[in-house]
């Protein structure tokens, strides 16, 4: 990002299609307000996200879930993070520092389900990646919507945190401020 601020997510783009959207500029911004709205400081943490297409994200969603087919967003937390009590909130990890982060994991996206997803809801690419990248990333610390209390919390805090970004509520609300 810039010398005084160290990135927090290291972004391999091996599909080129996402420089086009500036994904490392705005996973780092998506990861960031996610982590500054759970009171935890960046500088403390890493994330690796990897940029692919529908190819690669097909073959990793068969290896790790066992899943025909690509889906938009994959994360493989660090630790196992998920709270106990369904809508209760994880554990939130201890940060490392600058010099030796913590890493929370790993994210990848898929272009081309991105890109469909997006123009179907009638959202641009940039604000359908930023919400998946703040998905993803409450992914690694321990947040699902397996039970219906947890979807709740972690749709409400992603309604939350886009709305810092400015980007619109994707379940159907007002636009972010």
């Amino acid at each position: 990002m810039n010398a005084t601020m160290p990135d927090l997510v290291e972004t391999l783009l091996e599909e080129p299609r996402w420089a086009a959207a500036d994904l490392p500029a705005l996973a780092e911004r998506a990861a960031r307000a996610t982590l500054a709205h759970l009171g935890l400081a960046a500088e403390g943490f890493e994330i690796s996200l990897l940029a692919c297409d529908d190819a690669r994200m097909a073959a990793l969603n068969a290896e790790f879930r066992n899943k025909a087919g690509p889906t938009n967003v994959l994360s493989w937390p660090s630790q196992a993070r998920g709270a106990a009590r369904d809508g209760a909130r994880p554990d939130l990890p201890a940060p490392g520092d600058a010099a030796d982060p913590f890493g929370l994991g790993d994210l990848a996206l898929a272009f081309e389900t991105c890109a469909r997803e997006a123009a179907e809801a009638g959202r641009s690419l940039e604000d359908h990646a930023a919400h998946l990248v703040v998905h993803g990333v409450l992914h690694l610390l321990g947040h699902d919507h397996m039970r219906p209390k947890d979807a709740a919390l972690m749709e409400r805090l992603e309604v939350e945190i886009l709305a810092r970004l400015g980007v619109a509520d994707p379940y159907g609300g007002a636009a972010g401020g």
